[in-house]
């Protein structure tokens, strides 16, 4: 051993443990080794930085966008939804679940891809079940890694060995060669996760004692009975509404209701992007035919205007043209327009005035759609209401007008984040889009038109283009840069592995020191050599480097190379002991909230077991 490859394990070693202990960030030890491996010389700058020019981290990178477009556009909840309708709620059935549906995409397309696409869905999946998203994010990201198995395509080694085997003269393999042991490889990662889940984390019972006093916007909702209040009216071209303001026509003083929206189509050339405005209603709001308008106020008030002015009560379910039926919470809340809560100071100008004297309309452009005075909800004729100290307000307006309203805290509060409730409210109209965009990305990438990484840069660029994220500054908060760093910091410590003999040396010892045992002892060694050096090196560079190893063994023994080679293409792709080891690993981190730890428990049980069973049947399957 020379004293480059004993630095560098010893990085190596240190780094490990510092992920274990969790004491200190994952992308701030992935930085420090870095940095240890220039000033100690075994690496160049050049080489160091070259993980962030990486494809796989500006895939991930691109792939966070293209996730921030699925949840944005309300398409991972309506997956989710349908994908709940069929395992229930139960944990085990959703987690087998996750993982068969997972797999399968995984056989054609990437696994870094898969996760792309999977990730959104299933964390939307876990909150609608009431379970904590790292409860099937790990077995996601697991499940990548067992589906590339089921085809020759699948994984990048599942192609080395291929090459290996047509180089030295034998039969290469089909496209189904992988499925029979992919399939047996897979019922293991499933059987052993089903028992291994128990050390997952679950922060349900944590986050519902850290729980803010801000309510969401269902609770709102439900707490000041909007959909018991609100009703929308069409106005048809000959009512005697039309072209007037609602100044002019006064109909909260005639009526006892509010007119607080006006929903008007401006667009029908395309059913994509055939939209509908929304616009705050205020005193210089004029009424045009076809507009619909959100009325607030008791069902015989309403019903009263309508039959006066010769108007349309729609029917609540029967859904707008171009506008999805919305829950009682969507009814008020859009990407645009919001509902919140806001508390009067004590030293409100407010108290003691009548909300029709407040100027929330001139001032903030805001409706007052109820107030909550003690355990009373007022929700009728406002206007002529005193708001009193200990009043709580709830206003709807643009998600722009109630920020502006929290930034003023001269008069009332506005209780909880009015810019992180705006990001939580879905664009429906728009989940057409995102799911063309990702079918275009995953087409890309089965067919390999143009490479992974332009697929995915092509995907998130649309994404942001056609509206799916709302803005450049929404895209880049989408991605989670933590893991970006850790995978861009850990690519070059694989350089420095190979670059300094390392991976040769134990490879090669290890492999050699078994061959006289047998070729069971020797697949043995093959296969979890292998598995424990794609650890630290890239899963294409592992099976690189043991494919010919493996191949020159197996011929020194006298064997089938056939079961060895599987071995390593096996062996190289399930990963499953460190978040940086592979890009699913890193993606889910994060969004399961995943220690280092959390790896070693759940995926170092499964990466062995997984190994047994591979060693067992690869030779029923491959005969020596």
């Amino acid at each position: 051993m020379n004293g480059p490859m004993i630095i560098t394990l010893i990085v190596l070693i240190a780094a490990s443990a510092l992920f274990i202990s969790g004491k200190i960030r994952s992308d701030l030890v992935a930085l420090g080794a870095l940095i240890l491996l220039i000033l100690l010389n075994i690496l160049t700058p050049a080489e160091a930085l070259s993980g962030f020019s990486n494809s796989v981290v500006i895939m991930m990178i691109g792939l966070f966008v293209v996730g921030g477009g699925i949840f944005q556009t309300g398409l991972a909840r309506m997956a989710s939804r349908m994908l709940l309708r069929l395992a229930g709620t139960s944990e085990t059935r959703l987690l087998i679940m996750v993982m068969l549906v997972t797999s399968l995409i995984g056989a054609f397309v990437s696994n870094t891809g898969t996760v792309a696409v999977m990730m959104p869905i299933v964390v939307s999946l876990a909150m609608s079940a009431g379970t904590h998203p790292g409860r099937l994010l790990m077995p996601l990201a697991f499940a990548s890694s067992l589906g590339g198995m089921l085809t020759l395509i699948g994984t990048p080694p599942n192609l080395v060995i291929q090459e290996t085997l047509l180089k030295a003269g034998y039969k290469g393999l089909s496209f189904f060669s992988f499925t029979p042991i992919g399939i047996v490889c897979l019922l293991a990662g499933i059987s052993g996760l089903l028992v291994l889940r128990r050390f997952l984390p679950d922060y349900r019972k944590e986050e519902g004692r850290g729980k803010t006093k801000s309510r969401s916007l269902k609770e709102l909702a439900k707490q000041y009975q909007l959909s018991q209040n609100l009703f929308r009216v069409q106005v048809v071209s000959d009512s005697p509404i039309q072209s007037r303001s609602l100044l002019e026509l006064d109909i909260s003083a005639k009526f006892e209701v509010n007119v607080i929206e006006i929903r008007r189509k401006i667009s029908a050339k395309n059913q994509f992007f055939k939209t509908i405005n929304q616009e705050i209603a205020g005193p210089e709001t004029v009424i045009y035919p076809g507009d619909i308008l959100y009325v607030n106020g008791t069902f015989e008030r309403a019903e009263q205007f309508v039959q006066h002015y010769g108007l349309i009560l729609l029917d609540h379910h029967v859904p707008e043209k171009s506008v999805p039926q919305p829950d009682q919470a969507e009814q008020y809340a859009t990407s645009e327009v919001g509902i919140a809560e806001v508390m009067l100071t004590p030293n409100s100008s407010l108290i003691g005035r009548l909300v029709k004297d407040s100027g929330f309309r001139e001032k903030y452009r805001v409706n007052i759609l109820g107030i909550q005075r003690k355990e009373q909800y007022l929700l009728h004729n406002l206007k002529e209401e005193r708001m009193r100290l200990g009043d709580a307000l709830l206003i709807q307006g643009t998600w722009k007008d109630i920020a502006l309203l929290a930034a003023d805290q001269a008069d009332v509060v506005v209780v909880g984040q009015p810019i992180e409730e705006s990001r939580k409210v879905t664009m429906d109209i728009k989940a057409p889009i995102a799911a063309g965009i990702m079918l275009l990305m995953v087409l890309l990438l089965i067919t390999e038109l143009v490479p992974a990484v332009a697929a995915v840069m092509i995907a998130a660029v649309l994404m942001v283009v056609f509206g799916c994220v709302r803005n450049m500054e929404e895209a880049y908060k989408s991605i989670n840069w933590e893991s970006i760093v850790l995978i861009g910091g850990m690519i070059p410590m694989s350089i420095a592995i190979e670059k300094t003999g390392a991976a040769a040396l134990l490879s090669e010892g290890l492999v050699n020191s078994l061959g006289g045992f047998g070729p069971i002892a020797l697949l043995a060694g093959v296969y979890f050599t292998t598995s424990l050096m794609t650890m630290f090196i890239s899963n294409t560079a592992c099976a690189v480097l043991f494919a010919p190893i493996a191949l020159t063994a197996a011929v020194q023994l006298g064997v089938s190379p056939y079961p060895f080679l599987f071995a390593v293409s096996i062996g190289a792709s399930m990963c499953f002991a460190s978040p940086f080891s592979t890009p699913p690993n890193a993606l889910v981190m994060s969004a399961g909230r995943y220690k280092f730890s959390h790896y070693i428990k759940v995926g170092l049980p499964l990466q062995v077991f997984i190994g047994v069973v591979m060693v067992a049947v690869l030779p029923l399957f491959f005969p020596f």
